[in-house]
């Protein structure tokens, strides 16, 4: 007898970690149940949930916690170093109740809606940068492919980032090369292992750089809390958030930017309307977010007590679970059509940036940067195009992520 999953019944299902699977895998495990068995690397074993109603339930359930030092028995700090910046740090992405609000609200004041929107010049100023460069090579090799994505997706959010948290410029291309690194669920545990190591060094120099030299931005705004109240911030839980923010607050753009270039490109007549009326390009970052989310699946929470999620299916004290946050999107059952492109689409049902109190802080800024690099690219390039085939792209190795290694485009002939 086998499941829906392709296993035979009783048998984790192994999570791919290429990304090749990744919507097809969501589709089976939510065939599966209410919650499924998967296995991840390095033999760990968890419940998927991939049903956004399931997923909301135990997003905000009192039995489920994020802490795994006080939730995961048997729990081996570093045993798993691909988890580690998922599991072993200490942030408010990894802790509950009055440690979780603690956390949060340090940071919280640099994400508040009139803090984000007074970023809008510095984002705009960046975009127009890269597109400037972009317009440079047109002019010297009008006819040779661009990696887009390198060029200009990626650059856009993490300059932001990095310039909010103040890191020196020397320092950016190792950082952001680690950061790049934890999504990588097909890495090998001597891959993971070098990852952690480097991932850890990089925020310390940060930290020693600016100690010796403060300045406007959110690391020694840190350092200051720190210094003036130590039981506020210890430096784990300080390295802890330099990880999470720095990471969350770029990757989750450049895949958004990506994936909304392909469709755009795909489908002229949405990318004509959108242009014609700049409101829509708001539906295009939410029917983006929808269909191609940046996160599939985000590890992980533990079940603190039984829960009886029906089918047949119970969770026990002590399980993993590992929440598909993509998929709630991608469900028929919430977006009829789901593979359909639509930002007519009404009713539109996604988790891309999560539930509950540990909903994405930076979703707005990510939001902001997409919104305002979009419009600017196909202004700027208006006979812009894929280099190849959209089936020849590449995804990015993990199950974690969902973006492309690269995206080689030609951005059309000079005036």
């Amino acid at each position: 007898m086998t499941t829906s999953t392709g296993t035979p019944a009783g048998t984790p299902a192994v999570l791919d970690t290429t990304g090749r699977l990744l919507y097809e895998q969501a589709e089976h495990l939510r065939a599966g149940g209410p919650a499924v068995r998967v296995e991840m690397p390095g033999g760990l074993v968890a419940w998927s949930v991939s049903r956004g109603d399931v997923a909301k339930r135990l997003l905000v359930h009192p039995h489920v916690s994020k802490d795994a030092r006080a939730s995961w028995p048997g729990y081996r700090p570093g045993a798993h170093p691909w988890l580690t910046a998922w599991v072993d740090v200490v942030s408010m992405f990894t802790s509950d109740g009055a440690d979780h609000k603690r956390l949060k609200d340090l940071v919280a004041r640099a994400f508040t809606a009139r803090r984000i929107d007074a970023m809008r010049p510095a984002v705009e100023t960046i975009v127009t940068g890269l597109l400037d460069a972009l317009e440079k090579l047109r002019t010297d090799a009008p006819d040779r492919p661009v990696d887009l994505r390198t060029a200009f997706s990626y650059p856009v959010p993490t300059r932001v980032i990095c310039d909010l948290f103040g890191v020196p410029d020397d320092q950016r291309p190792g950082m952001l090369r680690v950061i790049d690194a934890i999504l990588d669920t097909s890495a090998s545990p001597e891959q993971a292992g070098r990852t952690r190591d480097d991932l850890f060094a990089a925020m310390h120099a940060l930290i020693t750089a600016k100690r010796a030299a403060p300045g406007n931005d959110m690391t020694s705004l840190l350092l200051a809390a720190q210094q003036e109240d130590g039981d506020r911030l210890s430096e784990a839980e300080l390295i802890s958030t330099l990880i999470l923010m720095i990471g969350a607050g770029s990757e989750t753009a450049v895949a958004l930017i990506d994936h909304a270039v392909v469709e755009l490109l795909s489908h002229p007549g949405q990318l004509s309307v959108a242009l014609g009326d700049p409101a829509r390009w708001d539906d295009v970052v939410e029917e983006t977010l929808r269909k191609h989310p940046p996160i599939m699946h985000l590890p992980l929470r533990y079940a603190t007590a039984d829960i009886d999620l029906g089918e047949g299916v119970t969770l026990r004290a002590g399980d993993l679970l590992l929440i598909a946050f993509g998929a709630h999107g991608r469900d028929p059952e919430a977006n009829p059509e789901p593979d359909r492109f639509d930002i007519d689409r009404t009713d539109r049902q996604h988790l891309a940036f999560g539930y509950g109190i540990h909903y994405c802080l930076g979703a707005p800024l990510a939001r902001l940067e997409a919104r305002v690099a979009l419009p600017a690219l196909f202004e700027r390039f208006p006979r812009l195009r894929l280099a190849g085939e959209r089936t020849s792209l590449s995804p990015q190795p993990s199950f974690i992520g969902n973006d492309y290694r690269e995206l080689p485009v030609l951005l059309g002939p000079v005036g």
